[in-house]
């Protein structure tokens, strides 16, 4: 069974950089086919998209959040980061990491997700 959790500061101030970091259990993110994302719920609103990174290593970002947004990986501890620069009061949400699976184009493993307040 395949666990995934988010772990970071639970507030931001604003225009410095927001880091999360997913660890993943009960499987490798080098395993093929599988794209590990990054999500979020702004309070009140739907989920919005951030961005992967592949299990070749290879990134790609939300392009309204592309500017700011870098995901990279820990292979040895089995765990991915998110970094959000310059950030604002609208970057306040739930952030949620996720496996995709291409093989059956679908999401099967989430993360509880991790409340982020961006605020002075």
């Amino acid at each position: 069974q395949v666990q995934l959790q988010e772990s970071g500061p639970g507030l931001v101030k604003p225009s410095q950089t927001l880091s999360l970091t997913c660890t993943v259990s009960g499987g490798s993110i080098t395993t093929n086919d599988n794209y590990w994302i990054w999500i979020r719920q702004p309070p009140g609103k739907g989920l919005e998209w951030i961005g992967f990174i592949h299990y070749s290593g290879s990134t790609y970002y939300s392009a309204p959040l592309e500017s700011r947004t870098s995901i990279s990986r820990d292979t040895s501890k089995n765990q991915f980061t998110l970094q959000l620069n310059s950030v604002t009061p609208g970057d306040t949400a739930v952030y949620y990491c996720a496996r995709y699976r291409g093989a059956i184009l679908e999401y099967d493993y989430w993360g509880q997700g991790t409340q982020v307040t961006v605020s002075s």
